[in-house]
């Protein structure tokens, strides 16, 4: 019973960390774009309270798994997570973060791939394309299926990849703020990244925006190289058009019926 009462409450302090987190940098991002865009969520009050409260149930559904692995980690050992840095060499820092953040893509590109399938898109993911546009606030705005299929990745690999505890912290990190800055509907990074290089395989706001608005283009996460790879880059969009009437009606009516270009 001492157990299972120690393992609840890691999974109540996960989920209140992972809440709290969300509320933190979602309204951090959304103060920034009320002092850098005056106006952007003009009109967008009922949306943003739809996308807090999907994403604090989402909030619950990660925090749940992530609190049982670091139960398990801290009592039990169970996970490839170390805290020596002399453990492994310092190359394989960078590598671990990028291992798990390719990873993450990886899944999360396929997923998300399948939740465009019209039944699936209509069950599930539906709730994340209801912001529309979205907001710095519909970073974790999903539907319980598409708020499980994400929160498995991170505790999956841990027992998987070996990583340094400070690099896992890095690795959450981007993840929160990749997936806030991608729906702010602005980009923040700056220009020569987002048209260089580096931007053609990097997805920022630009590049998510055209998902947003298409629906059936770039289903990625941190990377451009699946949608490269499999023909679904679509390059980037334009933030006017996230936020045109016609093109939101022309998606949802492609989404919810039988075409499918998967």
């Amino acid at each position: 019973m001492l157990g299972s009462s120690h393992i609840l409450l890691s999974a109540l302090a996960m989920t209140l960390i992972v809440g709290l987190r969300y509320l933190v940098t979602s309204g951090l991002f959304a103060w920034l774009t009320d002092k850098v865009r005056p106006g952007l969520y003009a009109g967008q009050m009922p949306q943003i309270g739809k996308e807090i409260r999907w994403s604090l149930y989402s909030a619950a559904i990660y925090g749940v798994p992530t609190g049982i692995v670091a139960w398990g980690w801290q009592n039990h050992g169970w996970t490839q997570i170390y805290t020596d840095w002399s453990a492994y060499p310092l190359w394989y820092l960078p590598l671990s973060v990028f291992a798990f953040l390719f990873a993450h893509d990886t899944w999360f590109y396929w997923t998300h791939r399948w939740m465009h399938r019209p039944k699936w898109f209509r069950i599930a993911h539906a709730v994340h394309h209801e912001s529309r546009p979205p907001t710095a606030w519909a970073a974790m705005s999903f539907h319980p299926i598409e708020a499980l299929s994400g929160a498995v990745v991170i505790p999956l690999l841990v027992f998987v990849i070996p990583i340094h505890v400070a690099m896992l912290g890095l690795v959450l990190g981007i993840m929160t703020l990749m997936g806030v800055t991608n729906h702010m509907g602005w980009e923040l990074f700056p220009r020569w990244l987002v048209h260089g290089p580096l931007g053609r395989w990097l997805i920022t706001a630009s590049h998510h925006q055209r998902h947003h608005a298409q629906y059936r283009c770039n289903y990625g996460l941190y990377f451009r190289f699946w949608d490269r790879l499999c023909g679904t880059d679509s390059g980037l969009g334009s933030f006017a058009t996230t936020r045109s009437t016609a093109a939101e009606v022309s998606a949802v009516r492609i989404a919810h019926t039988g075409e499918s270009n998967f």
